[in-house]
């Protein structure tokens, strides 16, 4: 346990943080990443060229020791981090090696003069008493899923059933377990890891389910990155038969219960989770207002899917913008997503449960859209993709 002198240390080390974690963090991984190769597979690398896996880190580490007195009030935070860990498979072994860097990353960074051993001692406790947290934490949900009907354990293999081009980006993969068992349900909206060797390496990735629940088989739909490793990977070579290892679905990015009208906003592949939710939120009766914003319509995955939703449910109400439209799309509105759009799509006064995903900038100019019509943080929901960050707006 942290002794009171230790926690005084700790926060005084906040400043520092505050202007000087990003480079701290970067230098961490740089040396984690390079040197372990049981950690190297944990973490996405054009996180790292973009600098968002360092920022994210930057912002929990620091949040940390702020509320070092109080990691209650880290709120959600600890919960993103245990989904994104269990749907990665982090498992206790790594946490010695994150804390092996972290705390010879603060030693060089910092400095002997103010990294001293009462710090790095400090900074050491406050490590073990956070992972202690995370590994608690994530075996309740591991064991979970292991024992809950269809679950498991660990990765399993499932085969590719189906491969579906949604759009000129977009492809989605049906996938059923080769033991040709159940699988467990999940919460619309979370996500599943998975485990594939590219060119001799170990590459892990999350992606959102797709479809709803049915106990027989998933659901990705996975847009082609420019430069990504693993999307074209399973665009190009992963066939009907082939076999991909996937851990259980995680996240905390789903529904909560409530009476309020609807609005789930995504942009590009942010479309994806926001469709099982869909279904979910037009089983339970509740008003729908479906917001999807593309480049133009080459690119609108599931606008058929959509369209015959709507037809089905009186209650849902879907709108499509396209910023760079093509000759013959059709959209509501053309350009970017404005106050003045949200003011006349959806219910007003702010009276709506929003959900919203999809680039970094998008989200942030939504949240701050969402604002702006009168709709509270506290009704407004965002899952990232990528590392967790604030999200500035």
């Amino acid at each position: 346990m942290l002794t009171a002198a230790q926690r005084d240390l700790i926060k005084a080390t906040v400043p520092l943080l505050e202007t000087g974690g990003e480079a701290l963090t970067k230098h961490f991984y740089g040396l984690m990443l390079t040197e372990s190769d049981a950690a190297r597979p944990l973490f996405n690398q054009a996180h790292q060229s973009s600098g968002d896996q360092p920022r994210a880190l930057a912002n929990s580490v620091l949040m940390y020791a702020k509320h070092i007195d109080r990691l209650e009030a880290l709120g959600p935070l600890v919960g993103q981090i245990v989904a994104k860990h269990v749907a990665l498979q982090v498992l206790p072994e790594h946490y010695p090696i994150v804390g092996h860097y972290l705390l010879r990353s603060i030693r060089e960074v910092l400095g002997p003069e103010i990294a001293t051993d009462e710090i790095i001692d400090a900074w050491g406790t406050a490590y073990q008493m956070l992972a202690d947290l995370l590994i608690g934490a994530e075996e309740s949900v591991y064991a979970a899923n292991a024992q809950a009907p269809g679950g498991w354990r660990g990765g399993r293999m499932f085969q590719v059933v189906d491969k579906v081009r949604e759009s000129a980006e977009i492809t989605s993969f049906h996938l059923q377990p080769v033991d040709g068992g159940a699988v467990v349900d999940f919460q619309p909206g979370q996500y599943i890891g998975m485990r594939l060797q590219i060119d001799g390496q170990e590459v892990r990735r999350n992606y959102s389910l797709s479809a709803v629940p049915n106990g027989r088989s998933y659901r990705i739909s996975v847009k082609r990155e420019d430069g990504g490793k693993v999307s074209n990977h399973l665009h190009d070579n992963v066939r009907l038969g082939d076999a991909l290892e996937l851990f259980a679905p995680a996240g905390d990015f789903t529904l909560v219960a409530g009476d309020r009208p609807i609005a789930l906003i995504s942009g590009g592949v942010g479309i994806t989770p926001t469709l099982p939710m869909l279904e979910q939120a037009l089983a339970s009766g509740r008003p729908v207002h479906f917001i999807h914003c593309a480049r133009n319509g080459q690119v609108h995955a599931f606008r058929q899917f959509i369209a015959d939703m709507q037809k089905q449910h009186p209650q849902l109400r879907s709108y499509t913008c396209y910023s760079e439209a093509l000759p013959g799309d059709a959209a509501d509105a053309e350009g970017l997503l404005s106050r003045e759009l949200l003011q006349q799509w959806l219910p007003a006064e702010g009276n709506v449960d929003a959900y919203f995903l999809g680039p970094k900038p998008f989200m942030a100019q939504v949240k701050k859209l969402l604002r702006d019509v009168g709709v509270p943080d506290a009704q407004s929901r965002y899952e990232f993709f990528g590392p967790a960050a604030a999200l500035e707006a």
